[in-house]
C-alpha cells in the first residue's frame, strides 16, 4: 500500500511539472481537464488512499506501543498472570491478536472507532506536547459495552462464570465488569 501512495505522489508531481511547462496548455480544453485531474482528482485519490493506510495502521498494537510510554502496555499482553484481562483475552486469541489494543479500547457505537482514534491521538499529544504526569489513566471510565459486545453473545459467558445473577446490572452499567475484573493490564514492578 505504501508503494502505491509513493507512486501515485510521483505521478502527481510529474503531472504538475507537465502543466506547468505547458502553461499555455492551459487554454485548452485537454490542458483544463488535466489541470483538473492533476490539482483535483490525484490528490484527493491520494489523501483518500494515505488515510485508509494510516486508519488500517492505527488499530494495531505495534502502533501503540511505539510511545516508550505504552511500552509496559504491550508487554502486559505477555504477562505470565492468569488474571490480567489484557494477557488473558491476548495470549488466548479472544481478541484479534494484531489489534488487541484497538478492540478492547473501542466503544462499540456510533463513531466508536473515530472516537477511540481521536482518544489514541490526545495520548501522542500528551505525550509530545506535555500534559502527561504520571501513570497513564483513561479519559473516560471503562463501559460495559465494549466488554459485552463480545462476551454479551458468548454461550461460556451468559451460562457459566457467575454472571447470571446480574446480567442486567451489567448491560445498564450499574454495576461495572471491572468491579470483579479489576486487573485490565499486569506490570511487572506492581509486585516490587
Amino acid at each position: 500500500m505504501a508503494f502505491l501512495l509513493i507512486a501515485a505522489a510521483i505521478v502527481l508531481v510529474v503531472l504538475i511539472l507537465i502543466v506547468r511547462r505547458a502553461s499555455g496548455t492551459l487554454a485548452t480544453r485537454q490542458g483544463k481537464v488535466l489541470a483538473l485531474v492533476v490539482l483535483g482528482l490525484l490528490p484527493m485519490i491520494w489523501l483518500g488512499g494515505t488515510m485508509k493506510y494510516t486508519d488500517a495502521a492505527m488499530k494495531k498494537v505495534d502502533f501503540c506501543v511505539r510511545c516508550h510510554s505504552m511500552v509496559p502496555y504491550g508487554e502486559s499482553l505477555h504477562a505470565d498472570d492468569d488474571w490480567a484481562l489484557s494477557a488473558v483475552h491476548f495470549q488466548n486469541n479472544l481478541v484479534d491478536r494484531e489489534k488487541a489494543c484497538y478492540v478492547c479500547h473501542t466503544s462499540y457505537v456510533a463513531f466508536g472507532g473515530l472516537k477511540a482514534k481521536l482518544r489514541g491521538l490526545r495520548h501522542v499529544q500528551a505525550h509530545y506536547l506535555g500534559g502527561h504526569e504520571g501513570e497513564i489513566e483513561l479519559y473516560e471510565p471503562y463501559i460495559n459495552t465494549d466488554c459485552l459486545h463480545c462476551h454479551g453473545v458468548a454461550r461460556s459467558f451468559l451460562e457459566g462464570g457467575g454472571h447470571q445473577g446480574f446480567m442486567d446490572e451489567l448491560r445498564s452499567g450499574e454495576t461495572s465488569c471491572l468491579e470483579c475484573h479489576d486487573e485490565a493490564h499486569y506490570f511487572e514492578d506492581e509486585d516490587a
